[in-house]
């Protein structure tokens, strides 16, 4: 009887259950067997594989710490053996992603085939999208059935030697890779096909898929500042206590300003961060790491700064989709521009 393949499983402090983002500093390490999602997975493989350790640590760890995440990550190879390893899902959790990315990219340098899971525009994709198979999914749990499934499958798939076809019949992101191969049609009639389900309104995928990050111009620099009226601006999810406009945690679609006009400071007894992506209690001790007030109205009495803008903007930017960050993006500069604002300070998290 073969032996079931032997799986090394990559999570994140969360789905690990050690904690939330009061442990994302919480350095590697390794646990026997399957743990939390780990164990939907092993269902998947039943008994063809198994999950013979699965490893963890902080998202903040692991992202500011490479070379030490790298060593920890070779030391548990080597020890347990895998013949695949599986990082995720990281759905949309950034930093997540790009540790899901660097696990399976330090996996394939020891010669171990790997597979991750993410939504395509999670950062990890754009990172590790030519080095890693990436099986996508939607922007949390709830919207990814059938992701275990797909890492199952092309996790052994990846084990048995065969080789994969084409990403879209195989269930994961294209890699930018072109192979030669036989199609049933010729390329011109292909290209007329294509051209006439266009323009008819019907279905068709173009067979040179390109991915590029939007290119973003930034505004000139102001020349002189002493009479510049600053804006603020912060993805950090900061509110006035209680979270009165019931701003969401994350995958924002809408924004919010409050008035700072007679606020020369944030005191943590009036306002507080919702924000779910980051460690959000050094903000609520001190609202101004993520919307400096008391430093720019000290730029405003010096002179450094002509004045500060009497309103705020606020939304939550983990998990936001592109086309949203797009939209509340444009709403916050319109209404900059029509309050007659020189420029903006956006604080991200």
């Amino acid at each position: 009887m073969t032996a079931p393949v032997r799986v090394v499983h990559f999570l994140n402090q969360f789905f690990a259950g050690i904690g939330g983002e009061e442990m994302a500093n919480s350095p590697l390490e390794v646990r026997e067997g399957a743990v939390g999602p780990g164990r939907a997975l092993q269902q998947q493989f039943g008994d063809r594989a198994t999950i013979v350790a699965t490893v963890y640590s902080g998202d903040n760890w692991f992202t500011e710490n490479p070379d030490a995440a790298t060593a920890a990550l070779q030391k548990a190879f080597a020890e347990h053996k895998p013949d695949v390893v599986i990082a995720g899902p990281a759905f949309n959790a950034g930093r997540y992603g790009l540790a899901c990315g660097h696990v399976c990219a330090t996996a394939g340098e020891q010669g171990i085939p790997s597979v991750t899971a993410m939504f395509p525009e999670n950062p990890g994709v754009l990172e590790y999208d030519t080095s890693a198979y990436i099986v996508p999914t939607g922007t949390s749990p709830a919207d990814s059935p059938g992701v275990f499934d797909s890492l199952a499958r092309l996790a052994l798939k990846l084990v048995s030697g065969e080789a994969l076809g084409p990403a879209e019949t195989e269930g994961y992101l294209a890699r930018g890779i072109r192979r030669p191969g036989l199609r049933e049609h010729s390329a011109s009639r292909r290209a007329v096909d294509m051209l006439v389900a266009r323009m008819t309104g019907n279905d068709w995928t173009t067979e040179l898929p390109i991915r590029a990050p939007d290119a973003v111009t930034p505004a000139d620099p102001l020349l002189q500042i002493g009479g510049a009226n600053i804006g603020l601006v912060t993805t950090g999810g900061l509110v006035p206590k209680g979270n009165p406009d019931r701003l969401v945690r994350g995958g924002a679609k809408d924004y919010f300003k409050y008035s700072i006009s007679d606020l020369d400071s944030l005191s943590p007894v009036d306002w507080e961060s919702v924000h779910r992506g980051f460690y959000t209690l050094t903000v609520n001790e001190n609202p101004n790491y993520v919307l400096p007030l008391d430093t720019v109205r000290s730029l405003e009495r010096s002179g450094v700064i002509g004045s500060v803008h009497p309103w705020f903007y606020t939304t939550s930017g983990v998990g936001t989709a592109v086309a949203e960050s797009r939209k509340i993006g444009a709403g916050i500069a319109a209404e900059l521009r029509e309050a007659g604002v020189d420029a903006a300070l956006l604080v991200a998290t």
